[in-house]
């Protein structure tokens, strides 16, 4: 029984070997099979932290003939680092691309030598017109699972991503799409070869819903139903009997974009977004991802612009309509800091560069920020600025290094303390406004 059940997994992956040491380029390999592999299109819908709106991106690559009629594209990405992180105050680490824990992590000073995330895709057409994408996603790294890297509940596979999209750019400028998928609001990805921008970790929603979009003429718009209640991140809305499953229709996300033709080699795009529900509706005490008690909407505005694809620069600025009642601490003595708006801002610059047409090289810096508290509260903000070198090979393997320096810790559980008997004693926060971290990642992402 054990061997029959392994034969399906090591017939693909035989397959996959195959096609990866006879086929002689990312498109070839697909082009007399049906099952293939595609590195070029494969690492655009694994990367974690740039090209983000995987929907449009998965239509537009279809109209470069990336991905053929009745072909489907298996794709993996595995992202290993090595890193090495000093905070000024024990257990305040503010560098959001891992999750440190009590139990792992209470010094000062820590290095790691880890897998940060492996990925597994699969993405097919049907035919002109119907495309699917699903993405499997095992990353203990930045798993809300219990425990530390080791432990099992931090050790899961989910399916991370998976979209059914409808729609031929080529005969028609509108498109739909329904499945878990990323929300098009602002522009939440980065120019760093592999930390996400706070930006990102604030208002980068990821629901299940449907979209529908309008792309012609420079004007992309989208619109996207969302299921309401806690999401997998930066989306909640109140669905009722004081559940925080998503179980209806009653939050919405909605972005128009323009691109401008400034000249032959430079173009310019602006754009705004809006959401109905953020993250950030919860009275005092906060814990993440329960139910909301209110609906608190976030608007985005950003832009960016290109010279001949070599110099990019970018920058937006989200910020909710409401205040996050939760930032309100009622004991003395935080009782002094008023609740809060919730706001990020982001701008990074990119050069690009190459020495020979295999390797493309990359030099970026970018800053970003979270501020949730009033001036001088211990969750006033959390500030980022990364600087990076990277290069990508054969347009599919990056190998990278990264200086980050944060300043704060600002967890959004418990942000500005607890009730009695729960983490922390009444008028004390785990929040800090002044402490620092610093330190450098060397990674590769491999992906075929």
């Amino acid at each position: 029984m054990r061997t029959c059940r392994k034969f399906p997994a090591i017939l693909l992956f035989t397959q996959l070997i195959a096609a990866n040491l006879f086929g002689q380029d990312s498109t070839s390999s697909q082009s007399n099979s049906i099952i293939g592999i595609n590195s070029e299109l494969s690492y655009l819908l694994l990367d974690q932290n740039q090209n983000l709106r995987k929907t449009i991106l998965l239509l537009e690559n279809r109209q470069k003939d990336q991905l053929r009629n009745k072909s489907l594209i298996i794709g993996t990405s595995l992202l290993a680092i090595l890193d090495y992180q000093k905070a000024s105050h024990d257990s305040k680490f503010g560098y959001l691309m891992r999750h440190p824990t009590s139990s792992n992590q209470i010094r000062k000073e820590v290095s790691e030598a880890v897998i940060h995330s492996f990925q597994l895709s699969v993405t097919g057409a049907i035919n002109n017109w119907l495309t699917v994408h699903s993405e499997l996603l095992y990353n203990p790294e930045q798993s809300f699972g219990a425990g530390t890297i080791t432990a099992l509940g931090r050790n899961q596979i989910q399916l991370r991503k998976g979209m059914v999209v409808f729609g031929d750019l080529d005969k028609f400028p509108v498109y739909g799409a329904i499945g878990k998928m990323d929300a098009p609001f602002g522009q939440t990805g980065s120019v760093s070869p592999f930390t996400n921008s706070t930006m990102w970790h604030a208002f980068g929603g990821l629901a299940y819903g449907a979209q529908v979009g309008f792309k012609k003429w420079g004007l992309h718009g989208t619109f996207m139903a969302v299921q309401g209640g806690a999401q997998f991140r930066a989306l909640n809305t109140p669905v009722g009997d004081s559940t925080a499953v998503p179980s209806k229709i009653n939050n919405f996300v909605a972005d128009l974009n323009y691109d401008i033709r400034v000249s032959a080699k430079t173009k310019m795009s602006l754009g705004g977004s809006y959401m109905h529900g953020s993250a950030y509706c919860h009275d005092f005490p906060v814990t993440h991802f329960d139910a909301c008690g209110y609906i608190n909407p976030a608007y985005t505005y950003y832009g960016k612009i290109s010279f001949d694809e070599r110099l990019i620069l970018k920058g937006g600025f989200a910020k909710t309509l409401k205040v996050w009642k939760g930032t309100f601490n009622p004991t003395p003595p935080l009782d002094i800091f008023p609740a809060s708006k919730v706001s990020s801002l982001d701008y990074g610059a990119q050069f690009n560069f190459k020495f020979n047409e295999t390797v493309k090289y990359t030099v970026s810096a970018e800053f970003s920020n979270f501020i949730a508290g009033a001036e001088g509260a211990p969750w006033e903000r959390q500030n980022q600025i990364i600087v990076g070198f990277a290069g990508l090979i054969n347009k599919s393997a990056k190998l990278f290094v990264e200086y980050f320096h944060t300043d704060g810790y600002v967890p959004l559980n418990f942000i500005s303390g607890s009730a009695p008997f729960e983490p922390f004693p009444p008028g004390v926060t785990h929040s800090l406004r002044d402490t620092q971290s610093n330190g450098i990642v060397v990674g590769a992402q491999i992906t075929f």
